[in-house]
This record gives structure tokens, C-alpha cells and sequence, in this order.
């Protein structure tokens, strides 16, 4: 059984997910990929201990503070490779930037394998548990705020809300790759 309710946020409305004990899904209401990992039949419980957590998490991020991703159950549904790259993501730091390249070339450090920094935004986009698994915090090669399955203008929402610095960053014109 898959759990889910919804987050009223400043970006806009969220929907997450829960096997009953793990979050496995945050998306932002009309975003790429929208609910892409549920499965199965599923069922509103606004009440269950997670999201419970995961609203006060939430709460707490958009009031602008740095919560402690550890304190909330993550279970993140996809390969090896996307898995990966998703642990990376939340060893980004509140407030900073790294690179889908930098990603590929931690990927490549500890596997030996190469990985491309498009593969690497494959699995980016497709983290199923956007906010909290901070892919908003990947940017392309000389500061290009390409590349988020919410929309251009929320990761940078969250990029002020984080108090990022801008400076250097651009949107980029279509067909720019990473």
C-alpha cells in the first residue's frame, strides 16, 4: 500500500508518498515526472507518522532554516545508478551548488566506471523525492540553471530561499546542454 498527502508550500502545492514507514516520493503538482514511482493502489492519509515528520521538515526548510535531512525515513525507488547519484544529492550542503560534471566525477572516483554528466542528469531529473533530495542544488558547467523537473523558476525559488549566490548563474537558452 502507498500512502500519500498533501503540502501546501510557497513553490506551490507538494504531493508525497509513503510505504507507511519511508517517505518515496515529494513532487511538485505539474512537474516532469509527476508521481512516476507510485504504483499500486493508493491511499490519502494526511495523519501517518512520516508525514507528519516530513510537514514539519518541510515547515522548517521553507521558514528558511537548514532541517536535518537524517530525521526523516528516505526510501528513494530506482537503479543503482539513479540511487547513486541520489545519495550524492544529499551530501550537498544547504546553500551550495556542485556540477552535474563534479557528480559524474564522484561517481567515476568511487566505481571506476566513467559516467557522462547527461546520465547524470537523467537520474537528477528523475528523483522521486524533489526538496528533500536536493537535485535543485545541480547545475550545469559555468553556472547554467539548467535542468529541473519543477520548473527553472522554483529551483531558483529555492536557490534564494537558501540564499544561494546568484551571481554567475543563468538561465539557459533551449537546447543548452549540460
Amino acid at each position: 500500500m502507498t500512502y500519500t498527502t498533501k503540502y501546501k508550500s510557497p513553490t506551490g502545492d507538494l504531493t508525497l508518498s509513503s510505504d507507511g514507514t519511508n517517505i518515496t516520493g515529494l513532487w511538485m503538482d505539474g512537474q516532469k515526472y509527476f508521481a512516476a514511482t507510485l504504483d499500486g493502489e493508493n491511499s490519502s492519509d494526511d495523519k501517518l507518522e512520516v508525514f507528519v515528520k516530513a510537514r514539519k521538515w518541510l515547515d522548517d526548510y521553507f521558514a528558511g532554516n537548514n532541517p536535518d535531512v537524517k530525521v526523516l525515513p528516505l526510501a528513494p525507488k530506482g537503479s543503482e545508478f539513479r540511487q547513486k547519484v541520489w545519495k550524492i544529492l544529499l551530501d550537498i550542503p544547504y546553500g551550495e551548488l556542485i556540477t552535474y560534471g563534479d557528480i559524474a566525477k564522484q561517481l567515476e572516483k568511487t566505481s571506476g566506471k566513467a559516467a557522462s554528466a547527461q546520465a547524470v542528469g537523467g537520474a537528477v531529473g528523475h528523483n522521486p523525492i524533489g526538496i528533500i533530495i536536493p537535485c535543485h542544488r545541480v547545475v550545469g558547467s559555468g553556472g547554467s540553471l539548467t535542468g529541473y523537473a519543477g520548473g527553472i523558476d522554483k529551483k531558483i525559488q529555492l536557490l534564494e530561499l537558501e540564499k544561494v549566490q546568484m551571481d554567475g548563474l543563468f538561465v539557459p537558452k533551449k537546447g543548452t546542454a549540460l
